[in-house]
């Protein structure tokens, strides 16, 4: 007889039971596909090489200042003239800053993410272009003409891949003015770090990279330092000679490095500096998916056991009429390899669309999950798992002796072996430990989203529309772009349907770069006991600017239209700082000046200033609020223009078409980018917590399902290899209900082991987890006993059907059966 022949054979016999079939394979499709998309997502963005040349040698600097509260600060240009010139285990070092440029040339001007590079970094960095060339040394230098880069994604998808860009002249506007470009190359397929970059430029596109501050100001940071390594050069070689360079710089400069400040640098590979944001969540995620693979494992080998217990009667027979051994253990090994087989196939079929939807997960991490693909490689794994889950099952279970006096040809009943029973058992306990894992996971995350939706925000964020406004400064004097911002507050604001309009640098929540900088100050009577500098926020916002956000002024009055370049400097403060300032006092009519170095660089005034106001603590930083130390000054006396705000009276988005065609009656090239609510922004910003939630609670719940599936199967096994007992327990006299409480209470004794084995698994994990990822949240008691409760209740549901069917147990039937 072929094998073929026991194939059709097989697939007869479970047809006969699809219900086992089905769930089989799901339970394997699940397992198996889970994992797969979950590699491929691991592999592409963790271990997969990236395009520099010589990664291995590729390496990222930073200098942290914890007195400061700075873990990861970029350099000035002095201190990168005082490391460069010293280090002979570096090669070279190449510098990249952020900048954001408002494009005229390469379509609808617009402001697009973009990086000042010197002539060094594309060398440092190992790439090369697919398109022209990319920037030299020969592009440095205040005389050098203006050239720009593209990334491969900006030209692949804004340019349509349009190879006559190469030689195109652009117009770059920034916040210190305008410079024309040139295209000179598009760079090849690459990893944009530190930021997902549209176009690379040489340093005189940048007035302000020109200037004698950015030049000459050791306090001015900006810039991002990579490296290369020499060869034969090790990383702990050049770690150890940066800190003794830096180390001297520092001791030089005492003004500016104080010893409470702490500064000191550090070096680590480009690739675990790239991945390090992505690195803990998706190794979380990969450890989830090996849980479920655990789970469905256990429940395939629980189903196919028990199935061959159940047929012990069946395959006595066949032996006792002469099949052989070999013969029984190929068509059980045919019928393995049909329900792994078939859930191996579905695996590949749920794989493929898993791959596309975790791969958008994993982009809220890292760049490096754009565009992915199925990884096949652990496909094929998890086939070739598959074929050997079908091997297993065909050799491992005990066959009946057809002379034999359990299990063969006198037993008409099931009779379950204690080693059967205590296997299955074991398989169930296994799944529940694991769903509990999954579980308080779950937990965890929910209730971090949970504790993130419920908390509001210290200002309307519903009703107010955020609109970037770029400046467009060619061809302006400055006076000329303040009277523009002015007069679309004044048309805007009269539109029908807008409550309040005004203006700042920053949105909420969405500009991070400029949020998070804080200065130092000294004010009129007020000094810290500990001696150290008083530090603060800086925001430059419009008249009307807390009206349109719905924050009354405290004490004091609003900016106005006299508070003017020229008249008396003012600035309103927060609550927060000026309890800190003076508590107990009034604020008002006090005067602080900045005192921090920077601010000579960014063209603010260190003249003395009055406080006008003082308003409720305006976190625009954290989706959690906290003590909010910021410092307001008007923007038509310093600072930068760039966003509108808009407070309407309904729906916001209705009055987008207006605004915008409003400002392009007064400008038909100015961008009006990125209409949003302050609502829908901060919901961008929990997007990464829901989708955590999400995939993590779906893990969960199949988790779960697969896991009462399993509890009902050994259950349902159990009554049956106990139909016997139960009628003869009854003809004694038991009670229905004194049977249905035994199985419901063996179904519950397997999920309170599970969920003990689950809680001690958890703590450990959660505490071992915790030393490698420092952003994780620590289960706490509540998810440990909600996680408990599910399980316990789920096991409780399993054992309903096979508690109900043991306690209408037949005594006589039951009796007379055997």
């Amino acid at each position: 007889m072929s094998f073929l022949h026991d194939l059709r054979i097989a697939v007869r016999s479970l047809w006969c039971v699809r219900a086992l079939w089905l769930t089989v394979a799901l339970t394997l499709a699940l397992g198996i596909g889970a994992n797969a998309a979950i590699f491929s997502v691991v592999r592409a963005v963790l271990l997969r090489p990236l395009a520099n040349r010589d990664e291995d040698r590729l390496l990222y600097l930073r200098q942290s200042a914890p007195g400061l509260g700075e873990t990861n600060a970029t350099f000035s240009v002095p201190e990168i003239q005082d490391i460069g010139s010293k280090l002979k285990t570096i090669e070279e070092l190449g510098t990249f800053s952020e900048m954001d440029f408002t494009v005229e040339g390469l379509g609808t001007p617009r402001e697009i993410p973009a990086g000042v590079v010197d002539g060094h970094y594309f060398e440092v960095m190992g790439l090369k272009p697919i398109l022209g060339r990319l920037l030299g040394p020969s592009d440095d230098g205040p005389n050098a003409a203006g050239a720009i880069v593209l990334t491969y994604h900006f030209w692949r998808t804004s340019l349509k891949s349009d190879p006559s860009v190469l030689g195109k002249q652009v117009r770059l506007e920034s916040g210190m003015g305008a410079r024309s470009a040139t295209v000179v190359g598009v760079l090849q397929p690459s990893v944009p770090y530190p930021v997902a970059t549209e176009i690379i430029a040489n340093v005189v596109t940048s007035p302000h990279h020109l200037s004698a501050t950015m030049v000459t100001g050791r306090e001015h940071r900006m810039t991002e330092v990579f490296a290369r390594l020499a060869p034969g050069a090790t990383v702990d070689d050049a770690r150890a000679e940066l800190r003794t360079v830096y180390g001297a710089m520092v001791a030089a400069h005492p003004e500016v490095y104080r010893p409470e400040d702490h500064y000191r640098i550090d070096v680590t590979r480009m690739h675990e500096q790239i991945n390090a944001r992505a690195n803990g969540i998706l190794w979380i995620l990969f450890a989830a998916s090996g849980l479920l693979f655990v789970i469905a494992s256990s429940n395939v080998a629980n189903l196919v056991l028990a199935r061959t217990v159940r047929r012990e009667s069946e395959l006595a027979v066949r032996l006792a009429l002469g099949a052989s051994t070999r013969a029984i253990r190929r068509a059980l090994l045919a019928e393995g390899l049909v329900l792994c087989g078939s859930g191996a196939i579905a695996a590949v079929l749920l794989a493929i669309p898993m791959v596309n939807v975790l791969g958008r997960y994993a982009a809220r991490f890292s760049v490096r999950a754009n565009d992915l693909t199925l990884d096949f490689s652990l496909v094929w794994f998890g086939v070739a798992l598959a074929l050997a889950a079908a091997i297993f099952l065909a050799l491992i279970p005990r066959l009946p002796s057809p002379n034999g006096a359990q299990g063969g040809l006198s037993a008409r009943g099931v009779r379950a072996t204690g080693g059967s029973s205590r296997r299955l058992r074991i398989f169930a306990v296994t799944q529940i430990t694991a769903s509990f894992l999954l579980l308080a996971g779950a937990c965890v995350l929910m209730k971090t989203l949970f504790v993130l939706e419920e908390i509001r925000p210290p200002f309307d964020s519903a009703n107010v529309l955020a609109i970037n406004l770029p400046v467009l400064s060619y061809g302006k004097t400055p006076q000329q772009v303040s009277e523009f911002y002015r007069e679309v507050l004044r048309r805007v604001g009269a539109l029908p349907g807008v409550e309040h309009a005004s203006s700042g640098f920053s949105a909420p929540w969405r500009d991070d770069r400029g949020l998070n900088i804080a200065f130092t100050f000294a004010t009129q009577g007020a000094r810290r006991t500990d001696g150290q500098d008083f530090r603060a926020k800086f925001r430059s916002v419009s008249p009307g600017f807390f009206d349109t956000f719905g924050v009354p002024i405290a004490a004091g009055r609003d900016f106005n239209d006299g508070d003017k370049d020229g008249s008396e400097r003012v600035v309103i403060i927060s609550q927060s700082l000026a309890n800190l300032l003076y508590p107990g006092q009034d604020p008002l009519n006090r005067r602080l000046w900045w005192t921090d170095g920077v601010m000579k660089f960014i063209g603010i005034s260190m003249e003395p200033r009055r406080i006008i106001a003082v308003v409720p603590d305006f976190d625009d930083e954290n989706i959690i609020p906290s003590a909010a130390m910021t410092i307001y000054q008007p923007i038509q006396q310093e600072g930068w223009n760039g966003r509108l705000f808009v407070r309407a009276h309904a729906d916001p988005y209705t009055l987008v078409p207006a605004i915008s065609r409003t400002i392009h009656e007064m400008s038909s090239d100015q961008p009006v980018e990125k209409a949003s609510t302050l609502g829908d922004v901060r919901a961008e910003v929990l997007t990464p917590d829901k989708l955590n939630a999400i995939v993590f609670g779906g893990f969960a719940a199949v988790a779960l399902l697969i896991s009462v599936v399993g509890v009902a199967g050994v259950l349902a096994f159990s009554v049956s290899s106990r139909t016997r007992e139960f009628g003869i327990r009854m003809a004694l006299g038991a009670q229905r209900h004194n049977i249905l409480t035994n199985v419901l209470v063996e179904g519950l004794v397997m999920a309170v082991i599970g969920v003990s084995a689950g809680v001690v698994l958890g703590f450990g994990l959660a505490l071992l987890a915790g030393k490698y990822v420092t952003e994780l949240h620590q289960p706490g008691a509540l998810a440990f006993v909600a996680s408990a409760f599910t399980i316990l209740a789920a096991a409780v549901i399993a054992a309903a059907v096979p508690a109900a069917r043991a306690a209408n147990v037949n005594a006589v039937e039951a009796l007379r059966a055997d």
